[in-house]
């Protein structure tokens, strides 16, 4: 499958393909048919019913709707999740050169952490935005080293996988200059950087063609539903609450005259509503509900008025809500993980669900995940250093897939970073992109742990 310059132990990379497969298997075996919340119902009544109301990405309620034709529920979303992250880890191993003894190990270390043995069975979106994302830099790495005859397929793939990601995510496309940038990088070692430019634009005009030609047929589907302006004023309403809270002392007079109403609400009840691990108290509040629809436009007036005016002021507030999405600071506040079914009762009963919290649900909360989350391993903090160190080794060692895994962690970080504007929530699934990367590229430097420093004793 590959050309290499060494030929690597075929019996220590089965090994380690094998350990893949068994963590695979058992993932799906312990956690079958997978975990649903409100959100996820919620989708899975979008794609059942073939109606979008684009409040989450539509691609997800289409993909739920197909699995749920062929087998109710989420089972077959999460059958497709769990195959995707743990394709991508055996594309990992075959990408490597030597792969050293123990490979098996790490393998098994990396398969047994949640962010694959439990996550992938949770529906949501941000799971399926992380492994489509991984795969799509895995296959970008396999530019340097696959054979000629497979080079066409590749070109064709890999950006309907980044068309698929940028669709699976509200701000999934800021993975795609990166993506460039790792297609530029391993496609100059074989030719002149022209060449290389050229046939990155082609990769970019290909994935830009493929999610706009997506979306568009997704479209013709939507309701009338004012899913995303809501979503929008939402998050305008929730930074307006936190610098009302931060300095009480500013005044809304765009509110005053035009949406006095809304005005009157966020005074008085904004400041005690706002909270950094999320903005249902305030979204929630059944008054503002009754004033959304009618303060669309005053509200974007009044909350660009207020950055421009006070861009220190919402910085803070920002830098505040991003460190709590970052960092997690209260575990009853900050959702990491969800077991079970749960949700509103009249979803459940449309989608012919019923509540679920058996003896499986109940060890994989209380007993494994609850245990991880009190160490780094459930730390988005710690995925951030462990990232930072394979990004500078991967850089270092200039290998042609190396490029590749070092573009998905800067893609990670762009991505991460865009929460400093649009966090709304500490809700752990929405960076676990930075997770899934770090531990992707940790394990790909670990197939020849002991090459590493011999690399950097060559380079100096």
């Amino acid at each position: 499958m590959l050309r290499t310059d060494r030929s690597p132990s075929h019996t220590v990379m089965a090994a380690t393909i094998g350990v893949v497969m068994v963590g695979y298997f058992c993932s799906l075996a312990v956690n079958w048919p997978g975990h649903l919340e409100f959100d996820s119902i919620r989708q899975l009544l979008e794609g059942r019913r073939g109606l979008y109301a684009n409040w989450h990405p539509p691609l997800m309620s289409f993909l739920l709707g197909i699995g749920d034709a062929i087998f109710p529920g989420g089972a077959l979303f999460v059958l497709l999740d769990t195959s995707l992250a743990f394709g991508a880890m055996v594309f990992l191993v075959v990408l490597s050169r030597k792969p050293s003894r123990f490979s098996p190990l790490f393998a098994a270390a990396c398969v047994a952490l949640p962010q694959f043995f439990l996550f992938q069975a949770i529906v949501w979106k941000d799971i399926l935005f992380g492994d489509l994302t991984l795969l799509g830099f895995v296959l970008i790495g396999f530019l340097g080293t696959a054979a000629a005859r497979r080079q066409t397929a590749l070109k064709i793939l890999t950006p309907l996988v980044f068309a698929l990601a940028i669709l699976s995510r509200q701000n999934g496309a800021t993975i795609l200059p990166c993506a460039a940038i790792a297609w530029y990088l391993n496609k100059s070692r074989s030719s002149d950087s022209r060449q290389a430019a050229r046939s990155a634009s082609v990769f970019v005009l290909l994935t830009v063609i493929f999610a706009c030609s997506m979306h568009l047929g997704l479209q013709t589907r939507a309701s009338k539903a004012l899913g995303p302006r809501e979503q929008v004023e939402d998050l305008q309403l929730y930074d307006i609450a936190g610098m009302l809270q931060h300095d009480p002392t500013l005044s809304l007079p765009i509110l005053q005259t035009r949406a006095p109403g809304m005005a009157a609400l966020l005074q008085e009840h904004g400041p005690r509503l706002y909270s950094p691990a999320g903005q249902d108290p305030l979204v929630d509040f059944p008054p503002t509900g009754r004033l959304i629809i009618s303060s669309r436009d005053p509200v974007n007036r009044q909350w660009q008025a207020l950055v421009l005016s006070n861009l220190g002021t919402y910085l803070s507030v920002r830098a505040r809500d991003f460190l709590w999405l970052l960092l997690g600071r209260d575990p009853k506040l900050c959702s990491v993980y969800q077991v079970g079914v749960d949700g509103d009762p009249l979803d459940l009963k449309a989608a012919h669900l019923t509540r679920r919290y058996d003896g499986r649900d109940r060890w994989l909360g209380e007993t494994y995940a609850t245990t991880l989350a009190a160490t780094p391993l459930l730390s988005h903090d710690f995925y951030a250093l462990l990232g930072l160190f394979s990004f500078v080794c991967l850089v270092r060692r200039r290998r042609p897939a190396d490029l590749a895994m070092a573009c998905l962690i800067g893609a990670a970080a762009i991505y991460c970073a865009s929460f400093f504007f649009i966090a709304i929530s500490c809700e752990y699934r929405y960076l676990f992109l930075l997770d899934l990367a770090a531990i992707a590229a940790t394990f790909h430097l670990a197939m020849d742990f002991a090459g590493i420093a011999r690399d950097f004793s060559h380079r100096r």
